[in-house]
């Protein structure tokens, strides 16, 4: 089943997988290592023909591609490789783990995954996770966050939201958030967490408007107002993204590079997770609300061979 692509990765045309393990492994044998070769063969194939690749290096080498990438490469460059030849589902699993599993909790992590990925995708990342370290995702998360913002958490894991717009409900659950918010004094936050993870992106964009209407508020002004800390990121990120997944990830790179220093982690996460899926559209979105291209931004504020494979996967500049 293939499927349309907004990404501005693509597979290659005539692929040969034991071809490309040759190059690679010319890149790194000997004395110094020959980056650019590297970063141009990986970018250029799709995630399913990198494991191709993987396959036919340990068939033709007898050694772990990954393994040798991470022997010669070094920094930020290797972990933006090491990403690449990872497979997308191992990937999203892999972040989750490591932002529980740490020192103290990734909640940055938890709340980008979490609320981008569709139901289907939610219930692949659970069983998987299962599959891989035999722990139960929800235990993890549930050990390592409380309050609201853990149930908000378990809610997005169930992935049960409702289907579709419920046309009697979109008054109500809009006077139901008005209630809950702006009208009272304090803040009932479960009910924000009730109707914002359970009911679909199309029936939550519906409710917005509904809400402006009533309020004069968007959605988004009454949650920092009326929350706090993890739950007010859970919570924006659940909106943003029934309005728009592509924007929600154009606003995440912006402030992953704004300002002093540059939040390598999650540049390397977005950018490599989302390259086949809708980086096209992440990036009109990106033109569209800052005054910069993607393009533009990546090259300002990153360097070497990193910057080299950011601009690559970002594919064109928007200027």
């Amino acid at each position: 089943m293939l499927q349309a692509t907004r990404g501005t990765v693509k597979p290659s045309g005539n692929f040969n997988a034991s071809a490309d393990a040759e190059v690679l492994y010319k890149a790194m044998k000997g004395l110094g290592t020959d980056e650019d070769s590297i970063l141009q063969l990986l970018v250029a194939r799709s995630n399913a023909q990198r494991q191709e690749i993987k396959t036919a290096y340990k068939t033709l080498f007898g050694k772990d591609l990954v393994d040798d990438l991470k022997g010669e490469l070094g920094g930020k460059f290797e972990t933006l490789i090491v990403a690449l030849m990872t497979p997308p589902l191992a990937y999203d699993v892999t972040s989750l783990r490591n932002a529980i599993k740490g020192a103290g909790t990734d909640e940055k992590v938890l709340v980008e995954i979490l609320s981008s990925r569709t139901p289907q995708q939610v219930k692949e990342i659970v069983a998987a996770y299962r599959q891989e370290y035999d722990d139960d995702l929800e235990e993890d998360v549930c050990g390592d966050t409380s309050g609201h913002f853990k149930r908000l958490l378990v809610i997005l894991l169930q992935a049960n939201r409702q289907r579709g717009v419920q046309e009697g409900n979109i008054e109500s659950d809009a006077q139901a958030l008005f209630k809950a918010g702006e009208q009272k004094f304090g803040t009932d936050e479960q009910l924000f967490v009730t109707v914002l993870g359970n009911r679909s992106p199309e029936h939550l964009r519906r409710v917005f408007d509904a809400y402006m209407k009533m309020t004069g508020y968007e959605m988004e002004e009454s949650i920092k107002r009326e929350t706090s800390g993890g739950l007010k990121d859970l919570l924006l990120a659940v909106v943003k993204c029934a309005r728009s997944v592509p924007a929600y990830f154009a606003e995440t790179l912006y402030y992953a590079m704004k300002g002093v220093g540059t939040d390598d982690d999650t540049l390397i996460r977005v950018m490599v997770s989302r390259s086949e899926v809708d980086l096209m559209d992440i990036r009109t979105e990106f033109r569209r609300m800052f005054a910069c291209s993607l393009f533009s931004m990546i090259k300002g504020d990153t360097g070497g061979d990193f910057r080299k494979t950011l601009l690559l996967l970002c594919g064109g500049d928007d200027a």
